[in-house]
């Protein structure tokens, strides 16, 4: 993003170079996928069936849903497929034939984003099994576009190095991350007073505090304005998702994390802003619609006239913005302080949630234990400061064990 070259440098990368305008340097995008099957999966399949002269599907990764996977195979054509399950993956080779190359588990995923034939590689997966194959992308010399918040939150540093060093664009997939990348549209880090990630403030922005041990999970489930996956869903109710989000902003960005901040805005039309020096906000605002910043990520540098995305401003109403609670929502200090230390801590932040998410969601702890059981792995940590790949890793094990309950151990 900002720490890349400039626009006008993106046609020297290799054979990509492009004669007059950039604009116009290539109409058609060979994507792959990894997470297809998933909601920002099947809203991208909408993107690449809305534009088709524009939009190729090269390589399709699914978890395990293998009926599905196979009616996209079967629709799009794409080179290649992955499945997590090998036994899965046998059954649907032999269903597909030669109509397409199918691989599986994690090597299988590694696979797909270094295709040859690939411009860009969309990751999609929930949780750190991303982290590998964007990696793997990168060093393809493969653009890549991120929903999986983990490969930033947990290797911001590692990845936007290794994109530097080969040349590549890592961007942004997240409504709120793509809108301050239009933006900003190309100026300077040190041009920039914030950035203001916008938040919804999710089912409890009005819950008092003392309902919160009694919450289901069905009811956080009920997202005002975004119909997502149980993990993430849960993420924007506690506001972990920000917390994320902004530790995401922090290294797509270059901006230390003071300069990274949120605000609450129920209506989840202005998908995000940035303030500069002289005191100047420009704000990204549309129906909410996944499908916009996915179209955006794959067909940029160019916008391609698309229907699907209808915004009346007549009809939108009051737009508010508030101060969020971070006395209710201890989330978003947990989220800046791991982001301030940086290191291992982020990726302990991370892992610890997802374990303490799922707990949540299993009807092992409550509501506001999933904050608390962050925190403490967090102050338990020993952090090491610009870790290696494997020493990442090896922190986001110890936090799961650590987070986990102990009849879950």
């Amino acid at each position: 993003m900002v720490r890349c070259a400039p626009i006008t440098n993106f046609a020297q990368k290799g054979s990509r170079a492009a004669a007059g305008p950039l604009y116009k340097w290539r109409s058609m995008k060979k994507v792959v996928l990894l997470g297809c099957t998933g909601s920002i999966g099947t809203s991208t399949i909408k993107v690449a069936e809305d534009l088709p002269d524009h939009i190729r599907l090269v390589g399709l990764a699914a978890g395990n849903n293998a009926g599905l996977l196979l009616t996209q195979t079967l629709k799009h054509r794409p080179e290649a497929v992955s499945l997590s399950d090998p036994a899965k993956a046998r059954e649907l080779e032999k269903t597909l034939g030669t109509a397409a190359r199918v691989f599986s588990g994690a090597d299988g995923l590694v696979k797909l984003a270094t295709l040859p034939s690939a411009d860009i590689v969309l990751i999609a997966i929930v949780g750190t099994a991303g982290l590998r194959p964007a990696l793997a992308a990168i060093r393809a010399g493969k653009d890549i576009a991120i929903a999986s918040k983990e490969i930033l939150v947990m290797a911001g540093e590692i990845v936007m190095r290794e994109a530097r060093k080969n040349g590549v664009r890592v961007l942004a997939v997240d409504s709120e991350h793509s809108a301050i990348f239009q933006c900003l549209d190309g100026k300077p880090a040190e041009s920039v007073r914030a950035l203001w990630l916008t938040a919804s403030g999710g089912p409890f922005r009005e819950t008092p505090k003392e309902e919160f041990p009694s919450l289901t999970m069905e009811r956080a489930l009920r997202h005002p304005s975004w119909v997502m996956g149980r993990k993430i869903t849960i993420d924007s109710a506690t506001l972990f998702n920000k917390g994320l989000e902004m530790i995401e902003a922090r290294w797509l960005f270059d901006i230390e994390m003071g300069r990274v901040r949120v605000v609450v805005h129920p209506q989840s039309i202005v998908h995000s802003m940035v303030e500069f020096v002289d005191g100047s906000m420009l704000a990204q605002m549309s129906t909410p619609d996944m499908c916009l910043p996915i179209q955006y990520a794959l067909t940029y540098p160019e916008r391609v006239g698309s229907n699907r995305v209808q915004t009346n401003v007549t009809k939108l109403g009051p737009l508010t913005f508030q101060e969020p609670d971070r006395d209710r929502f201890p989330a978003l200090d947990l989220a800046q302080k791991a982001g301030e230390i940086g290191g291992t801590l982020p990726a302990v932040l991370n892992a610890a949630n997802e374990v303490a998410v799922s707990d949540f969601i299993n009807g092992r702890c409550n509501f506001p234990q999933i904050s608390q059981t962050v925190a403490r792995v967090m102050e338990r940590h020993t952090v090491t400061a610009h870790p290696r790949l494997e020493q990442i890793l090896e922190a986001d094990a110890w936090a799961r064990q650590e987070a986990a309950l102990p009849e879950s151990r």
